[in-house]
C-alpha cells in the first residue's frame, strides 16, 4: 500500500511556518519531543517512545560459530521491523527503503563505532561465541524512526544482562539465573542518533522532525554521537546541499542533545535496578497500573503558531466597509467614525467614545448603539488580522448578519 501523499497546501503551511521560525506543536528549532523509557521484566526489554513514535526493543542471545575473520569476537545483529501497526502504508514482512536505511544507520553507529566489546562474548576461541540479536518493532511512526530506534538499541543493549558460562574439559555449560549471576555487557561508550532536517534551500534546520516535516524537507542530516562528543556515525541525504556552516553548527547541538539523551538513558537504568532490588514491581504491566504506558501518551496536535501569516496572500482587499442599519457598502472615502476594538467588540462593558456629524459624544455599548441604529463603523482589512463579526438588527422581523 502507497503512502497518502501530502496535498499542496499542507505543504505550504507546513514550509511558511517553519520560514517564520514556528512549529506546529510549539517547539523551538532545536528542540526535542519528550522522551520516556520503560523496561519489561525480561533483560534487555523496553519501549521507548519519542512523542508519539513508539519503538519495543528486545535483545536475545545464542552460543555460535565466530566469523572467520575474527575468530574471538562475538556478533551483533540488529534487525528493525516496519508493519502496519506503524503506519497504515507498512507491509509486514517486507522490508522497503526506509528498514534498509534505519539498519545501515544503526550498525554504523553501534558496531562499526566498537560500541560495545565483543571480544568479552568469546567463549572459545574459534569455536563458540555468543551472538547477540536486537529486534526493534515499531508500535507507531510519527517521524524520526531513527533517533527513536537508535535509543531503544542503547537501552536494550544496556539493560541486557547474558547468561554465566563454565568451560569443564571443552564441554559448555550455561548456568542459570539462580546458578550464577548474570553478566552485564561491557560497552565502551553509548552513541545515539540525533536527526535534523534542512528547508529554505540549507538556511534553516529543525531538530525532530514530524512526519509532516520529514516529508517536506529538502535533505536529512543524521549524527550518530555517543556523550564524550565523538562522531560515529554520519548521513547526509536530500536534494539540495548542505552548507558547512549549518553542518557545524548541527554537529555541535546535536553533541549537546546526545549528552543529555544519555544521561536520561543511565537514570532509567539506575532507577530500573533499585527497583528490583526493592523488590518493587516492574515490567510493562506495572507501568500499565502506573499509567506511565498509554496509546496515546501526549494530547492531539493543538496548533500553537503566533502571528502566522501567507507571504502569497493577495493584497487586493477592498479598502473600508461601511455598516449603516446591518447593511454593508463600500465606500473607499469614508473615515472611520468609532475606535473599534476587535478583540474586545464581545464584551459589553466597552464604551465607544466619538465625534459624530453633530459635535456630540457618542457613548455606550456596542448591542446599545447598534438597537439605537445610528452608529456607523469602518473597519480596515489587512493581511495579518481578519476579524470575523456578526452585526443583526434587532428592529427587522428577520434577522440580517453580515460576516466580514
Amino acid at each position: 500500500m502507497k503512502e497518502t501523499p501530502l496535498s499542496l497546501c499542507e505543504k505550504n503551511f507546513v514550509i511558511q511556518a517553519i520560514k517564520q521560525n514556528q512549529r506546529l506543536d510549539g517547539r523551538n528549532n532545536d528542540e526535542l519531543r519528550s522522551l520516556r523509557i520503560n523496561y519489561g521484566s525480561d533483560w534487555g526489554s523496553v519501549i521507548v517512545a519519542l512523542g508519539e513514535t513508539k519503538v519495543l526493543a528486545q535483545v536475545s542471545s545464542e552460543l555460535g560459530e565466530p566469523k572467520a575473520t575474527r575468530p574471538n569476537e562475538g556478533i551483533l545483529h540488529i534487525n528493525v521491523e516496519l508493519g502496519p501497526m506503524a503506519a497504515s502504508h507498512f507491509e509486514a514482512g517486507r522490508n522497503c527503503e526506509l528498514t534498509v536505511q534505519i539498519n545501515r544507520t544503526l550498525e554504523r553507529t553501534f558496531k562499526d563505532s566498537r560500541a560495545i566489546d565483543l571480544e568479552s562474548l568469546c567463549v572459545i576461541s574459534d569455536e563458540r561465541v555468543w551472538m547477540l540479536r536486537v529486534d526493534l518493532n515499531v508500535l507507531n511512526h510519527e517521524g524520526n524512526l531513527i533517533d527513536c530506534c537508535s535509543v531503544a538499541t542503547l537501552c536494550a543493549l544496556a539493560h541486557f544482562r547474558r547468561p554465566d558460562v563454565s568451560v569443564i574439559e571443552d564441554e559448555i555449560r550455561i548456568h542459570t539465573s539462580a546458578e550464577k549471576e548474570p553478566l552485564k555487557m561491557v560497552m565502551h561508550h553509548y552513541p545515539v542518533c540525533v536527526s535534523y532536517v534542512v528547508f529554505d534551500g540549507g538556511r534553516i534546520a529543525i531538530a525532530d522532525p514530524t512526519v509532516a516535516e520529514e516529508r517536506t524537507s529538502d535533505t536529512q542530516m543524521i549524527f550518530g554521537i555517543n556523550s564524550f562528543g565523538e562522531l560515529c556515525c554520519l548521513n547526509l541525504g536530500g536534494s539540495s546541499l548542505t552548507s558547512p556552516t549549518l553542518l557545524l553548527q548541527c554537529s555541535k547541538k546535536a553533541a549537546k542533545h546526545a549528552k543529555s539523551v544519555v544521561n536520561q538513558v543511565k537514570k532509567s537504568l539506575e532507577n530500573d535496578s533499585e527497583a528490583r532490588e526493592a523488590g518493587k514491581k516492574v515490567g510493562f504491566a506495572g507501568c500499565l497500573h502506573q499509567n506511565t504506558i498509554t496509546s496515546l501518551g501526549e494530547d492531539r496536535l493543538v496548533l500553537k503558531l503566533r502571528n502566522f501569516t501567507f507571504n502569497d496572500i493577495n493584497e487586493d482587499v477592498e479598502p473600508n466597509i461601511k455598516i449603516v442599519q446591518g447593511k454593508l457598502y463600500s465606500n473607499p472615502h469614508y473615515k472611520p467614525d468609532i475606535k473599534w476594538i476587535p478583540e474586545a467588540a464581545s464584551d459589553n462593558s466597552i464604551p465607544l467614545e466619538s465625534d459624530t456629524d453633530g459635535g456630540e459624544n457618542l457613548q455606550g455599548t456596542v448591542k446599545e448603539c447598534l438597537k439605537r441604529n445610528d452608529v456607523q463603523a469602518n473597519f480596515p482589512i489587512s493581511k495579518q488580522k481578519h476579524a470575523i463579526k456578526q452585526i443583526t438588527s434587532s428592529d427587522s422581523e428577520e434577522e440580517e448578519k453580515v460576516i466580514l
